[in-house]
């Protein structure tokens, strides 16, 4: 998988096309499969009736017409919401997307509208996600090209041998700073990807630090959000491997134009 290749170098749709269109959206997804996108990220919360929905906050009020937790609505109230009614590029002067059909999908809908091979990486939001996204996992036999991922260890680490590719959690990943800044090398971890941002609560997270030290340990580094063609290529070129950005045309373009290809 492309994903977890340490010579590739993916472009990932961060909750899609989030840049041009509303997150998470299988209107997103489409648009980021469109632009040849190597992969897509998304986000999964449980509805009140115990079904996997695919936002990215704990409440409505950001994304959609609605308000209140998501936890707190059945799958037919969240799919009654207009999920593109605040989306703004303008800083909400205008509203592009509003009534024009976009809706909370279920990762079931999201899963059967993308390509049958796409990669995709998978955060979960929630630990009531943990056994759901397991058992979906087994029906759509998606395994060999996903990566789960949370910032929550109560998430994910009850995944570890479920058969398919982990992300590091919050505490695993401050558990590689020390070596990392002390230059050596780490081994085999129990997670197969660090999807990272630049700065955590305003610190800088020494990216090319980790990339040197996870180098040949079987974990590759995902970082996000990147939406500036040249910090992406600076990226690559300090051992980064995956781009994730609410842009993938801009970073596609990168990719195409530098060195890489």
């Amino acid at each position: 998988m492309i994903l977890l290749d340490p010579d590739a170098r993916p472009v990932i749709g961060h909750r899609g096309n989030r840049a041009h269109a509303p997150e998470n959206t299988l209107e997103s997804f489409r648009e980021a499969v469109t632009l040849g996108v190597d992969a897509v990220e998304f986000d999964l919360r449980v509805s009140r009736d115990d079904a996997l929905v695919v936002m990215h906050d704990q409440t409505l009020d950001r994304t959609t017409d609605g308000s209140g937790s998501v936890a707190m609505r059945t799958v037919a109230e969240l799919r009654s919401l207009d999920a593109g009614a605040r989306f703004t590029r303008d800083e909400g002067h205008t509203f592009p997307w509003r009534g024009r059909g976009a809706t909370v999908s279920t990762f079931d809908e999201v899963i059967e509208s993308l390509p049958r091979e796409l990669p995709c990486i998978i955060e979960l939001k929630t630990p009531a996600a943990t056994e759901l996204v397991k058992v979906a996992i087994r029906r759509h036999d998606i395994a060999h090209r996903i990566i789960v991922a949370g910032f929550d260890p109560d998430a994910t680490r009850p995944l570890r041998g479920a058969g398919f590719a982990l992300g590091a959690s919050t505490p695993d990943v401050v558990k590689l700073l020390l070596p990392a800044l002390l230059r050596q090398r780490v081994g085999p971890q129990r997670f197969q990807a660090l999807c990272i941002p630049p700065r955590w609560h305003g610190i800088p997270v020494p990216i090319a630090a980790l990339a040197r030290a996870l180098q040949g340990s079987g974990t590759v580094i995902h970082v996000w959000t990147i939406n500036d063609p040249a910090y992406a290529l600076r990226l690559w070129d300090e051992g980064v491997h995956g781009i994730i950005s609410d842009d993938p045309g801009l970073m596609l373009a990168a990719r195409k134009n530098a060195w890489i290809e």
